[in-house]
């Protein structure tokens, strides 16, 4: 009886509070995600990429499937899988789950972009044609699409058989098409491959260099040069996501990782989503070229620079203060006690603003979009994409922390008043 009881306890909870608009926000999402996708790509194709005209109509069949687009991606993914399962990097646990259990995982993402990039330079050096990507890249974002939704599929099934202490917090509602597209399971696995964590940093972040490496020399290949903002743009996320891969671990207390299950939503979002558009700027720029002078280049690298510097330095200040509150680097930081026993800071980047790092995150975003000019809005999808994510991020943060700190999270927000934009929002 007792055993039934502790049993009981760990279970996941059925999900009260459904996101997105529930089971009719998640089915209009399974398919504004990928038109969106497709749409955006379409219109960045045409001669004035403009998003207020609809760019026709849909291509033929064999222009938009390719089964050697998908047997390329198949490779990179298997690649990708390849490396992470290598026993290379130091192996470290999770934060701990409603079991009392904490899993591990295998911190070898730098590793992997470091043996992806010199794949990718003996290819420069025998000369392939990487140029096949930005030709295809439409092929090849539909593939995406499709392996997503195979992979959701997959995960959905698999979910079913899953024990009720492995099922997501936010994704057991009984609602089949909501957990289907929410992800029904928190940590699918098979044997120690761990599918979401996989997906969450690997194939489509490392991809996302990829594809712009790729662009960079389509532009070559049809300019004879690279332009300044080409190579800003390149450089910049580059940067971006180098940063996201040494910091890796941080990513393990995340709401990706503590709170939402692995579906649709996180499936088509890490290998669809991010490579595709998040790259939008560079295959913009290969078939509309813009001119940027030097005084402009170094205004657009001084933006840059401000909004890593917010992001790095709150989100290292936030991670060093959860691993060790007595180190010297954040001992002398105010914090309010919680009944929780965990402290919150607030002071430092935290007493600015509740979420210092999506501010670093939008400076940065908007320094990407600024190459490509101010005559086209397509460029500027992704930085006006990701400030309704983030806000929308945020309120979801609000949310669980008020359930998790209560009075101590309402004194925060009582001394941190600002969300995201200091003197704004």
């Amino acid at each position: 009886m007792g055993e039934k009881k502790m049993a009981d306890k760990f279970k996941a909870p059925r999900t009260s509070e459904l996101e997105f608009g529930g089971s009719l926000g998640a089915l209009l999402l399974l398919f504004v995600m990928p038109g969106t996708v497709l749409y955006l790509l379409l219109t960045c194709d045409t001669d004035d990429a403009s998003v207020l005209r609809l760019p026709g109509p849909l291509p033929p069949l064999e222009s938009l499937w390719s089964p050697y687009a998908v047997t390329l991606l198949l490779g990179w993914v298997s690649l990708q899988a390849l490396l992470y399962a290598l026993p290379m990097g130091k192996v470290t646990e999770g934060t701990t789950l409603r079991d009392n259990t904490r899993l591990q995982y295998r911190i070898n993402a730098f590793h992997a972009m470091l043996v992806s990039s010199v794949l990718v330079g003996v290819s420069l050096l025998l000369k392939l044609p990487l140029s096949y990507v930005y030709d295809h890249f439409l092929q090849l974002a539909v593939s995406a699409g499709l392996i997503a939704l195979a992979l959701s599929i997959f995960l959905y099934i698999k979910s079913l058989g899953a024990p009720e202490t492995a099922l997501a917090p936010g994704g057991n509602s009984g609602n089949p098409l909501y957990d289907f597209f929410i992800g029904h399971e928190l940590n699918p696995r098979i044997g120690g491959f761990d599918l979401k964590y996989f997906c969450e940093l690997r194939p489509g972040l490392i991809g996302w260099c990829l594809v712009n490496l790729c662009f960079l020399m389509a532009e070559l290949e049809l300019r004879g040069s690279v332009s300044l903002a080409m190579s800003l743009v390149f450089g910049f996320q580059t940067l971006y996501v180098m940063d996201a891969l040494w910091h890796e671990e941080a990513i393990l207390t995340t709401m990706d990782i503590v709170h939402d299950g692995f579906g649709f939503m996180l499936a088509f979002g890490d290998l669809c989503w991010v490579p595709f558009t998040y790259s939008l700027q560079g295959y913009f720029l290969v078939t509309h070229p813009q001119e940027l002078g030097t005084a402009a280049a170094l205004a657009i690298i001084l933006l840059n620079a401000v909004g890593y510097i917010i992001f790095r330095g709150s989100n290292s200040q936030k991670n060093t203060f959860r691993r060790n509150p007595a180190d010297p680097r954040v001992a002398g930081l105010e914090t309010i006690p919680t009944a929780t026993g965990k402290r919150l800071l607030v002071s430092g980047w935290w007493g600015l603003v509740r979420h210092p790092n999506y501010l670093g995150d939008l400076i940065m975003a908007l320094a990407w979009s600024l190459p490509c000019g101010l005559s086209h809005i397509l460029p500027y999808f992704y930085v006006i994409y990701f400030s309704a994510l983030l806000i929308h991020r945020e309120a979801r943060d609000e949310h669980q922390c008020m359930k998790k700190y209560g009075l101590a999270w309402q004194e925060y927000c009582r001394r941190v008043p600002y969300r995201i934009f200091p003197y704004i929002y």
